[in-house]
């Protein structure tokens, strides 16, 4: 399961999600060549990715490690989720609102990974436990929100519009899934992603108090406040081909 894009384009020029897509992607084309080299990537990781045991002495790291990634997919699938989620929560909460909501919930995540395994010394690095927050935050204020996914199962391929609530909700369980049954293990931050989806909902939970709580859900019905788009998937014009008796 995943998402393409919700039906839901912003009133405004989301200038901070761009910023933050333009950033992310700079950072890792800076760093593209340590990733050929072990050794100094090691040593690059020591300064600036969050290392749970020596985060206390490294505080610039919670901040430097949010514009870091691994490889190709890792930054993709993350800007993916960020463009899909972020413009909507820009929208409702301003472009400066927004940024300090996508960073503190960052801060949340590493916070919550660090209580997991606090005497690790795997390099944490992704813009995914901040882009948890904006799901979390995203699922508070528009949970009826349309998202089309897309479903492979094997070979079975196929686009579905579905509520924003049951693709959160599902993602979110499989984060707890993977918490417990695998900890800190596999080279995934899952709680860190459970701390940014939390971090997120809460630090939202005033700005849709503000909007009238569910009042504001009943108003809208879970979209956002603004006319949603309309997608559909256009035939192809490649003629068929069929075979002769």
């Amino acid at each position: 399961m995943f998402p393409l894009r919700d039906h839901n384009p912003s009133e405004r020029v989301p200038y901070v999600t761009f910023a933050l897509i333009a950033v992310n992607v700079a950072v890792f084309v800076a760093t593209w060549p340590l990733l050929s080299q072990p050794h100094a990537l090691r040593l690059f990781y020591a300064d600036w990715a969050l290392v749970p045991a020596w985060a206390a002495e490294n505080p610039v790291s919670f901040l430097s490690s949010m514009f870091l990634h691994g490889s190709v997919m890792h930054l993709g699938g993350n800007m993916l989720f960020l463009w899909i989620f972020g413009d909507n929560m820009e929208d409702e909460m301003g472009h400066t609102g927004f940024l300090a909501f996508y960073l503190a919930s960052g801060l949340g995540a590493a916070v919550l990974q660090i209580a997991a395994d606090p005497a690790s010394l795997a390099p944490m690095v992704g813009a995914s436990g901040a882009i948890a927050g904006v799901m979390g935050g995203y699922l508070l204020m528009f949970p009826k929100a349309r998202v089309d996914i897309l479903i492979i199962l094997i070979v079975f391929f196929r686009i579905l519009p579905i509520p924003a609530w049951i693709m959160l909700a599902l993602w979110f369980g499989m984060q707890l899934i993977g918490g417990v049954g695998a900890g800190t293990a596999g080279g995934i931050a899952y709680w860190a992603h459970v701390g940014g989806f939390v971090a997120g909902l809460l630090l939202a939970l005033p700005l849709w108090q503000r909007r009238g709580g569910a009042a504001f859900w009943s108003r809208t019905e879970g979209h956002p406040p603004h006319p949603g788009a309309r997608y559909r998937i256009a035939r192809t014009r490649i003629p068929t081909v069929r075979r002769r008796r």
